[in-house]
């Protein structure tokens, strides 16, 4: 596992972002009901787009349904 730094980027979730970076993510319906693209979040903020219904430990995020408030730490597969 990798440690990546993501900077804000307005208007794109982090999903966008890391799709667009080539971080690899898996991702089913891109729209925090299944919980596939889930991520562990060492440093930063995100902000919900949508209310994600899956299960997510305290320390992940759902780049599907989020934006990054701040710079974000987070650790890829």
């Amino acid at each position: 596992m990798n440690t990546i730094t993501i900077d804000v980027i307005q208007q794109k979730t982090l999903l966008e972002i890391m799709e667009h970076k080539g971080i690899p993510v898996q991702t089913h319906c891109r729209e925090g009901y299944c919980g596939v693209c889930r991520t562990k979040l060492i440093q930063g903020e995100v902000e919900y787009t949508i209310e994600p219904i899956a299960f997510i430990n305290e320390d992940e995020i759902l780049p599907c349904c989020c934006t990054p408030s701040t710079s974000l730490q987070i650790l890829s597969n």
